[in-house]
């Protein structure tokens, strides 16, 4: 596929599927455990709020790894080596990458989003602030293939960026395969430079998920409005209540979205039943310790070769090369 130019960047659009919100929601909440995919959190509300949730006290992972990452660049630009090609899969507004920039001096990025709009507003900002940058946006879902432009895909080592913790939010298998794809992009030479969640004191896990002032708790509440809003349902809020808690057995942080009475719920022309007490589970955010994550990621056919931490060992930045 041929890129255009739009502005400073050269973009790529692979015009990805729209995810059907209806179909998942209804597929979802027709299960023995009711369940919505998480990335439906994330209307301009939801992401608004997600913004507000990474500045409160409670919620370690985003400053954290910030502060690893500033505070190592340069010892993991030494391990990357010069002049790499760096794609974000899921790079949002391109902001983690800003602290590995200058020291890393990469040939190219290719920033992967599903939002085109989002993708190409951030992306250029991004070409603004780093002239000397060479950029190639790429509009994708990246969980469902990945692909880099034809100009780019025989040039320089190839390394992918996975910042945040999202590697979390994959069931430990779909977390392999997406890595598995991943090395198959990199290729024999590339590497993976990804930030995991450590296991920790339950106390501050659970209290990363609820924190003081419900901010976590509208988040996840903001996902049955939305519901109400765009697929003509009548969840009545007042009956529902967050609940997020860590999973010492499974090694996750799980939200749910729990009835408070019995009830039944219209979703457009479909009557969703709820027990009191029964829930829907919005989102799983697995916890690994580095040894497990290095296991976990051996398995997509890569190896460890530098892990960094913060002083407390909350979070935990890997760099793996392919074996």
């Amino acid at each position: 596929m041929n890129g255009v130019n739009i502005g400073p960047i050269q973009f790529y659009d692979h015009h990805p599927a729209p995810a059907d919100f209806y179909s998942d929601v209804i597929k979802g909440l027709q299960q023995d455990q009711k369940m919505i995919p998480p990335k439906y959190f994330y209307d301009q509300k939801g992401s608004e709020l997600f913004d507000l949730i990474c500045d409160t006290q409670e919620y370690y992972p985003t400053r954290t790894e910030l502060a690893i990452l500033k505070d190592n660049a340069n010892e993991i630009a030494d391990n990357i080596g010069p002049e790499c090609l760096l794609v974000e899969p899921g790079s949002g507004s391109s902001y983690k990458v800003r602290s590995l920039l200058d020291a890393l001096k990469p040939q190219a990025y290719v920033p992967m989003d599903i939002s085109k709009t989002y993708l190409i507003e951030a992306a250029s900002k991004l070409s603004d602030d780093y002239p000397w940058l060479e950029v190639h946006a790429s509009c994708i879902d990246f969980t469902d293939k990945l692909h880099l432009p034809p100009i780019l895909s025989e040039e320089a080592k190839k390394v992918a960026f996975f910042p945040g913790s999202s590697i979390g939010n994959f069931e430990p298998a779909d977390a392999v395969h997406f890595m598995s794809d991943i090395a198959n992009m990199v290729g024999e030479e590339g590497g993976l430079l990804i930030g995991v969640d450590l296991k920790k004191d339950k106390t501050i896990l659970d209290s990363a998920y609820n924190d003081n002032q419900d901010i976590t708790a509208q988040f996840n509440m903001n996902l049955l409005t939305r519901i109400n809003n765009e697929l003509n349902a009548e969840f009545d809020l007042a009956s529902f209540e967050h609940n997020a808690f860590y999973n010492e057995k499974l090694g996750r942080i799980e939200m749910h979205l729990v009835s408070n009475m019995e009830q039944e719920v219209s979703v457009d022309d479909v009557l969703i039943k709820f027990d009191k007490g029964e829930s829907i589970h919005t989102e799983s955010s697995y916890k690994y310790s580095i040894a497990e994550f290095q296991k976990l990621a051996g398995k997509a056919g890569f190896e460890s070769s530098e892990v960094w931490t913060d002083k407390k060992d909350l979070f935990s930045l890997h760099y793996f090369t392919m074996t």
